[in-house]
């Protein structure tokens, strides 16, 4: 949206060639529709529809793998941006951004600035050592290029975007008259920040023309993201998802889990926040998840959920610690976790972990039928989860361990509302 107001600007150096890592479903219905997709731009200020043309090419990096490493290696090519999910760092995408920066070192091409938004702290620096690992075991030359000429800057990117729905194509259609499979809604508010790292400095002035926020510290933006909206909506997700909850708007219109949000973010996690507004954020961020059009999944939200927890939650958890103060609001979240590992809601339907762990977790989950405490233990003791402090902290196993019992014992909503009278 931001790079197609350049474009509408007349600056035409903005086109995108949007690359899909792995989907050749979602790449061939745009490439269908020339790039071209309906977004709904919905909340209580009213309903207007967009239709960004920033999308000008297409490919599937799986079955065009030659296509994606020239178009990083053009000489138009002045950006490359990345968003493959906490998960998708891996040395296969290091590899294939690394490909492209060899043809444009050997081809005597400038650098470019390659920006990372998704939601990892620090996502700059990581994919940033991500590339340099690789081509410091294959190419000490394009190593010396990549930085003396290239730019990763951290950027924090702030728009919740549901996965497309029918509901959302049926609108499309009735109000633009077209059918269109690639149709999107999303909110009105965003917030783009990113870090005062660029291949070609006069991109700031562009992309601030365009508000985006330029700044030197992404990092208390970012960080702020992770635990307060990234945070509350993983907890959200659980929580819906074992209460058969459909949406987070269905979560967040619940007095009890909208209390237990707004409590979450006031006293656990803005006390370890370096971003000073947190509290307007927070204002703002509970008036988001209650936005009625987003009809935001909740098993959207939950997929992926051990990759994103370690992100989400633990630095909370520790700062609570660091400062002798209470940590039940997220020893609940972690609860609902463990429970949310047994598939299937208080209503006795059966859903999906999609998890790159799901099949430890559920094996883990099954055993909360016969030794509920034997599963806390095993899944507080992973540290790919929780860091490597939290699992050998007492209080914090005890706590969760408590309200997990709770959870069994008499539901989510039972336990939120407890843990909400004894919890001033």
């Amino acid at each position: 949206m931001v790079f197609d107001q350049l474009l509408s600007g007349g600056d035409t150096r903005w086109g995108i060639h949007g690359v899909g890592m792995t989907r050749p479903d979602l790449v061939n219905q745009l490439a269908a529709q020339d790039g071209l997709y309906a977004v709904r731009v919905a909340d209580g200020q009213g309903v207007k529809w967009q239709v960004p043309g920033a999308l000008w090419r297409t490919s599937v990096a799986t079955t065009g793998r030659d296509a994606v490493v020239q178009a990083i290696a053009a000489p138009s090519t002045r950006w490359v941006t990345i968003t493959v999910t906490e998960k998708g760092y891996t040395p296969a995408l290091a590899q294939l951004l690394l490909d492209g920066l060899r043809l444009r070192q050997q081809a005597g091409l400038s650098g470019i600035t390659i920006a990372s938004c998704d939601n990892l702290q620090g996502n700059g620096h990581k994919l940033q050592a991500l590339v340099k690992a690789a081509a410091a075991s294959q190419d000490s030359e394009v190593l010396s290029w990549i930085d003396a000429h290239c730019a990763f800057p951290c950027s924090m990117v702030d728009r919740i975007v549901p996965a497309a729905t029918p509901e959302v194509l049926a609108a499309a259609q009735e109000s633009l008259g077209v059918k269109d499979h690639c149709a999107l809604s999303t909110e009105g508010f965003w917030e783009w920040v990113i870090e005062n790292r660029f291949a070609d400095p006069a991109d700031v002035a562009l992309l601030q023309s365009a508000g985006v926020r330029v700044t030197p510290d992404v990092h208390s933006y970012e960080e702020a993201k992770l635990r307060m909206l990234n945070g509350s909506h993983t907890a959200m997700a659980l929580m819906g998802a074992v209460t058969g909850r459909p949406f987070i708007a269905s979560c967040i219109g619940a007095p009890h889990i909208r209390e237990f949000v707004f409590r979450l973010m006031g006293q656990e996690v803005s006390p370890h926040l370096s971003r000073s507004d947190w509290a307007d954020y927070r204002t703002a961020l509970i008036a988001r998840f209650g936005n009625p059009y987003l009809k935001h999944s909740v098993h959207q939200i939950a997929t992926d959920s051990s990759q994103k927890i370690p992100q989400r939650w633990p630095p909370s958890v520790m700062g609570q610690i660091a400062q002798g103060a209470a940590f039940e609001h997220h020893a609940l979240a972690a609860a609902v976790f463990v429970r949310y590992t047994l598939g299937v809601d208080e209503q006795g339907q059966a859903y999906a972990l999609n998890d790159p762990q799901a099949e430890s977790l559920m094996a883990m989950g099954a055993a909360q039928r016969t030794t509920p405490e034997a599963c806390v233990l095993a899944l507080l003791a992973r540290e790919d989860l929780w860091g490597s402090a939290l699992p050998r902290h007492a209080d914090w196993i005890a706590r969760v361990t408590h309200w997990h019992q709770q959870v069994l014992q008499h539901g989510v909503d039972q336990a939120a509302q407890q843990l909400l009278l004894t919890q001033a």
